[in-house]
């Protein structure tokens, strides 16, 4: 009787095997059907022992990869480097001149990137001091990654080898940076790269023309006195090129419509002139914003490069984008993705690349609306430090593709529905085990792919091997391969074409946020006026020093002034949290010698503190021997000054009970609300002093008193609104709170009532510094601790 159902089993096995049941793709590795297919394409047939099979996949790959895709419209969401990359290689890296006719602009000549302008780090962030534009830095980035053979060929009538070398010698100008002064538009072209002969003439005219107006422009010529990128500066000439020469800043600060269409305009001409279409590359929006970052603590961080260096050790829970003026989504940006058949969510960082384009008000019901189009996000390969080394609603494990959809989810309005269908994605298996055993060792993590949970979110991910190999090979780096991520989405847009690249009809996405209007702070000056506004105070101050054996108090040397001047202005332009208003009680700073250094230390190591008898910050000198010290000790002292002189009388008297002493109690005496000058209002001083544990008395509301038992240290009031301040900004300054913060990484036990009420005071105060120190208001804040 076995073996009667053995032969039955083989017979139907025979009968699959000779019937036509059996595909061809059947012979391909496990996967779906897109994922077979881009197999093939990316690889070629696989090894078989049979010819005829061979020969059918190879007669099959060409006709398959000749599909035109010339007249097909992409619109494509990015950053910088990953937006860069997988649009026509990554064009600040030395070596891209090598090949820089690849990606998706050769598969996809219609291509227009949309670009997100939050960046304030380096060349761009240096140029927001002078200019009332967006971040430029990464559409200079991506317009040189844009520039096409085809274009720079017919417009320069050059050969192959003619638009090889224009597009090496534009990489050499476009990412020339220099550190001082140049003494003429000549001597920095020269420099660059830009010498007689090197460049089609109508090119060469052009860009002299744009480097030119750098130093004639009375508006433009103070961004040459800072650290920046050539190829930044050109792109801010070509848009001012098209703005009211008689304006000042202050005045095309407050003009919206001009900075709008003079960003457009400027870009489009650039573009036209490199070799790239007119539209290749789109800002998200002419409208200047900063990034804000919301930690699981509590913490509210302001700006891009900030948050990309920060280690607050907690997940990232919601990201805004505060806007300077009521936003626009210009009608380019607004008019591709209407006529879009293709639109991609390029790869890069999670929280400081998408999300924040889709905030603009519009966007992403503009996408949402395209229901012709295909639909795709490019998944990150590599965690993320500060944005994605930390899952949200699970901490303690790995960061997986799926937690990418639901950071989006949280933070774009309406969440994902319908933004994209399918998700893009590298397989580990594809990466060899020794790479990602020496990317562990240098503290990198891939971002793990997991299929089911992103089926019941809705979306069908699509594994493919889509990492450089060359760059593997040649830099030991993976990232995304742009040919190959290119030829996989040509495979994905066929399949769909013919009907066979259904979207998964099961699962739902996750929930978006209400539909709430952008955050728009038009309080708040424009970063060139706050940068201003901070050198203006500086020129204010009084600058001494207490040297020298007499111990004299003398003025500070001018070139010592001038080093401290711009170290200051320095700390206060990269904390973009700081107010102006947090400087207005501060009159002068005071270096000391540390033979000199009288304060007392009883209770902290802190080098610097807030005199508010004669209003100056006074810091230890050998603080500036290290910049990180000396940043901690002004931030520490400025935090004290926002007090003001609140204090009346502080006193320490010892408690004895049966002989000893056993405890301290601090007595803190407050002014008269009349006499009180502080950034504090009397409410506000009154709320911090009990989150600091100070009891006011019953019969006196101006006293406060604070009980010390035995040996245990005590951080006065003054000194703990220092330190806090300076933690808030950045918790690398202040281990003593990070310390005191730390409470809040562990699950909370209503075993031990104190530790409830310890949870709750520590929440309390990150929640007033928030909203009453740093003035932090917004929706996605209100139910926060």
């Amino acid at each position: 009787m076995e073996r009667d159902s053995g032969k039955k089993v083989l017979a139907q096995v025979l009968e699959t095997l000779a019937g036509r049941n059996l595909s061809l793709l059947d012979f391909l590795p496990d996967g779906s059907l897109a994922e077979k297919m881009i197999s093939l394409v990316l690889s070629g047939p696989p090894p078989s022992p049979s010819s005829r099979l061979t020969n059918l996949f190879r007669e099959f790959l060409p006709r398959f990869s000749e599909v035109d895709t010339r007249d097909l419209k992409v619109v494509i969401f990015g950053g910088g480097t990953g937006l860069s990359n997988i649009i026509g290689g990554d064009s600040r890296q030395a070596d891209w001149c090598a090949a820089p006719f690849t990606g998706l602009k050769e598969i996809f000549p219609h291509i227009n990137s949309i670009v997100c302008v939050t960046d304030d780090g380096g060349s761009s962030g240096e140029l927001l001091k002078e200019l009332p534009l967006v971040a430029l830095g990464d559409l200079r980035h991506v317009l040189l990654a844009s520039i096409r053979r085809e274009k720079i060929k017919d417009r320069y009538d050059l050969d192959d080898a003619g638009a090889l070398r224009l597009a090496g010698r534009l990489h050499s100008i476009f990412n020339y940076r220099f550190t001082g002064r140049p003494g003429s538009a000549d001597e920095m072209l020269t420099a660059a790269g830009l010498g007689p002969g090197r460049l089609p003439p109508p090119l060469d005219l052009f860009l002299r023309e744009l480097a030119g107006r750098l130093f004639a422009d009375r508006r433009l010529a103070p961004t040459l006195d800072r650290p920046q990128c050539l190829g930044n500066l050109l792109l801010a000439s070509a848009i001012y090129e098209h703005l009211d020469p008689a304006a000042s800043n202050i005045e095309l600060a407050a003009d919206d419509q001009a900075i709008d269409d003079a960003t457009i305009r400027g870009l489009a001409a650039l573009s036209s002139r490199l070799g790239a279409p007119a539209r290749a590359v789109l800002p998200c929006t002419a409208t200047p914003a900063q990034l804000q970052i919301l930690y699981g603590n509590g913490v509210l961080a302001t700006g891009e490069y900030k948050s990309g260096h920060a280690r607050r050790g907690y997940p990232v829970d919601r990201v805004i984008v505060r806007f300077f003026r009521p936003p626009r989504l210009p009608p380019p940006v607004s008019q591709v993705i209407d006529e879009a058949d293709i639109i991609i969510f390029a790869p890069g960082s999670l929280y400081s690349s998408v999300v924040p384009i889709l905030q603009v008000p519009g966007l992403a019901e503009k996408v949402r609306a395209n229901d012709r189009a295909l639909k795709l996000l490019v998944a990150n390969i590599w965690v993320q430090k500060g944005e994605t080394d930390a899952a949200r609603d699970a901490p303690e494990r790995k960061f997986h593709v799926s937690d990418l959809i639901r950071a989006y989810a949280r933070n774009i309005p309406g969440g994902v529905e319908k933004l994209f269908s399918h998700i893009l994605a590298l397989g580990l298996g594809d990466i060899p085990g020794s790479v990602l055993r020496n990317y562990a060792l240098e503290d990198k993590e891939p971002i793990y792919l997991d299929r089911q949970p992103l089926r019941e979110m809705g979306f069908e991910p699509v594994e493919a091997c889509i990492f450089s190999k060359e760059m593997l090979s040649r830099r030991r780096v993976i990232q995304h391969d742009p040919d190959a991520l290119a030829m996989s989405i040509r495979t994905l847009w066929n399949l769909n074409v013919h009907g066979l690249l259904a979207p998964n009809p099961q699962g739902t996405t996750s929930p978006g946020p209400e539909k709430i209007g952008p955050l728009v702070r038009d309080d708040l000056v424009f970063p060139c006026q706050r940068y201003q506004s901070i050198r203006a105070w500086l020129r204010g101050l009084t600058w001494r020093q207490i040297t020298g054996r007499a111990g004299l108090t003398q003025s500070l040397p001018g070139e010592e002034r001038l080093r401290l001047f711009e170290r200051v202005a320095e700390v206060i332009w990269h904390h973009h949290d700081i107010l102006l208003q947090h400087l207005q009680l501060v009159r002068g700073i005071i270096l000391v010698d540390s033979a000199h250094w009288r304060r007392c230390q009883q209770w902290d190591n802190v080098f610097s503190f807030y005199d508010p008898l004669n209003g100056c910050i006074t810091i230890r000198r050998d603080q500036l021997e290290d910049p990180g010290h000396f940043e901690m000790a002004f931030l520490v002292a400025l935090g004290e000054s926002l007090l003001g002189n609140y204090a009346r009388e502080k006193r320490m008297a010892d408690i004895h009970a049966e002989g000893e002493i056993v405890g301290r109690v601090f007595r803190l005496t407050l002014r008269e609300p009349r006499d009180c000058n502080s950034f504090l209002a009397g409410g506000e001083l009154k709320t911090y002093l009990q989150l600091a544990r100070m009891r006011v008395s019953q019969d006196n509301p101006l006293l406060y008193t604070r009980l010390v038992n035995g040996e245990e240290g005590f951080t006065p009031p003054g000194l703990l609104f220092g330190l806090f301040y300076a933690w808030y900004l950045d918790n690398r300054f202040a281990g003593h709170i990070e310390y005191k913060m730390s409470i809040l990484r562990n699950k909370v036990s209503d075993l031990i009532p104190e530790q409830v009420r310890i949870v709750g005071r520590r929440n309390g105060l990150t929640r007033f510094f928030r909203e009453t120190v740093f003035r932090h208001r917004c929706a996605v804040t209100e139910n926060r601790p």
